[in-house]
């Protein structure tokens, strides 16, 4: 496989520097810089959680607000980071895997878990993918996907390269969710159409958000996994522009970018995790590597109410055990 720089150390690669930056220029949070500080710098391994050298986070991305399922987990992967060899394990979740425990697909997980009660929704994700990959899931993160709109205006818009034109007839327009459309029964007013043509273009926003959301394009960049590749994209964008020095030098654009961050992401890890675990993460910046599940692992049965009507995986075989040898083997 391919080695591929993961999500997980851009965003903490960049979450390091923010926080540094804005505990040194701010008045308050002294003791709390300290303590990060001490943290990153020394990488106690008692400050997280971890078996045999082994740190397994859920990353998973949701709609937010303006999409029409706001709480739907649509992107999914574990990280494993490895603090003995040195290794990033990068490994995509397809988000329409069957899970048994919820009877529903894993992608929804964290929505009903946050119907059980508040902040259930990264206990149940956790639990759910635990059976799905046969490791203890530590940690869990999950990012408003309205993220890229807010940090790239931070930014002051950031360059993407766009590997293939494409067309999307069928873009929800927020706050049309419910229109009814004067009775059309297609509801074709609660969507737009958008363009993007081959080549690298500067994106605010607004458009950026749309290139990573896009869903329904025509040919090969309507795919889940196109779409994975475009968000790929933006978030090296992102990742170069927040650490270039026009930006690392600027305490306000730090501050502001802290800002977009800790309030579109939700997490069960605390502040001296975080730093232990961004020390780690960046001592194995060079040792990253990401996988799909095989397809020979999966199978997609017939539409029948067992899933309710839904168009899903399941273990080839009827079980994950195959799949749990598969992760086991890359993680360790």
């Amino acid at each position: 496989m391919a080695r591929t720089a993961s999500l997980l150390v851009v965003v903490l690669g960049v979450f390091v520097a923010i926080v540094l930056v804005t505990f040194v220029v701010s008045k308050t949070g002294f003791g709390k810089y300290l303590s990060f500080t001490k943290s990153f710098v020394f990488a106690p391994e008692s400050q997280i959680k971890e078996s045999k050298g082994i740190t397994n986070i859920l990353v998973m991305g949701k709609g937010g607000q303006g999409h029409d399922a706001p709480d739907l987990t649509d992107t999914m992967f574990l990280i494993s980071l490895n603090s003995v060899s040195k290794k990033i394990v990068y490994i995509s979740i397809p988000r329409d895997i069957w899970a048994p425990k919820i009877r529903a697909k894993i992608n929804s997980a964290y929505y009903w878990g946050n119907q059980k009660e508040a902040g259930g929704g990264l206990i149940l994700a956790k639990s759910t993918v635990e059976e799905i990959v046969g490791q203890p899931v530590n940690y869990a993160v999950v990012l408003d996907f309205n993220i890229f709109e807010r940090i790239v205006n931070v930014l002051g818009g950031v360059e993407v390269n766009v590997e293939n034109s494409f067309e999307d007839d069928h873009y929800p327009i927020a706050g049309r969710e419910e229109d009814l459309c004067d009775g059309d029964p297609l509801f074709l007013c609660r969507y737009e159409t958008i363009k993007f043509e081959k080549g690298t273009q500067k994106m605010d926003g607004v458009t950026a958000l749309k290139f990573v959301r896009s869903r329904y394009a025509k040919g090969d960049e309507g795919t889940d996994i196109a779409r994975q590749a475009r968000q790929q994209k933006v978030i090296e964008a992102i990742k170069n522009r927040a650490l270039s020095p026009e930006v690392l030098v600027n305490p306000w654009k730090a501050i502001q970018i802290y800002s977009v961050v800790t309030s579109s992401i939700e997490t069960d890890i605390d502040m001296n995790a975080q730093a232990v675990l961004a020390r780690k993460a960046l001592s194995a910046r060079d040792n990253v590597w990401s996988y799909s599940i095989p397809e020979d692992l999966l199978q997609n049965p017939p539409i029948s109410s067992t899933y309710d009507n839904q168009y899903v995986f399941i273990p080839v075989g009827g079980s994950w055990s195959k799949l749990h040898e598969w992760i086991s083997s890359l993680i360790h």
